[in-house]
């Protein structure tokens, strides 16, 4: 992909996978807390979490989640009956991407998954 912007710094990483821990609001908040502490990235508000449970086909429910970080932000989709998860990490400084996909892997007891920098 040609870089549009090469003076803007952006970091970006994908990862998906399977997950084996309970998923609800409470433990994607602790997600949130624990990556940014963990990357060093500082949030300025609390994370939005949405759960539009009945609103599409029931094999998509789940939880749709953002945290604003002060560098950009960190998007998280989940889908419950699959166990399945995507986390998009969107950031204007430097992170270390092999941290954030082991702290991911071993926070939500992922036993496959995939990453992408971009």
């Amino acid at each position: 992909m040609e870089d549009l912007a090469p003076d803007i710094l952006r970091h970006r990483l994908l990862i998906e996978g399977y997950y084996t821990i309970a998923v609800d609001e409470a433990a994607i908040a602790s997600y949130f807390e624990t990556l940014t502490g963990e990357l060093s990235l500082r949030a300025y508000g609390a994370p939005t979490i949405f759960t539009p449970s009945g609103l599409g086909r029931a094999e998509n429910e789940g939880y749709d989640a953002f945290i604003p970080l002060i560098d950009s932000g960190i998007s998280l989709y989940v889908w419950t009956s699959a166990k399945f998860l995507a986390v998009v990490v969107f950031t204007c400084k430097s992170f270390d991407a092999a941290h954030a996909v082991q702290t991911t892997r071993d926070f939500f007891g992922m036993s496959t998954l995939v990453h992408q920098e971009f």
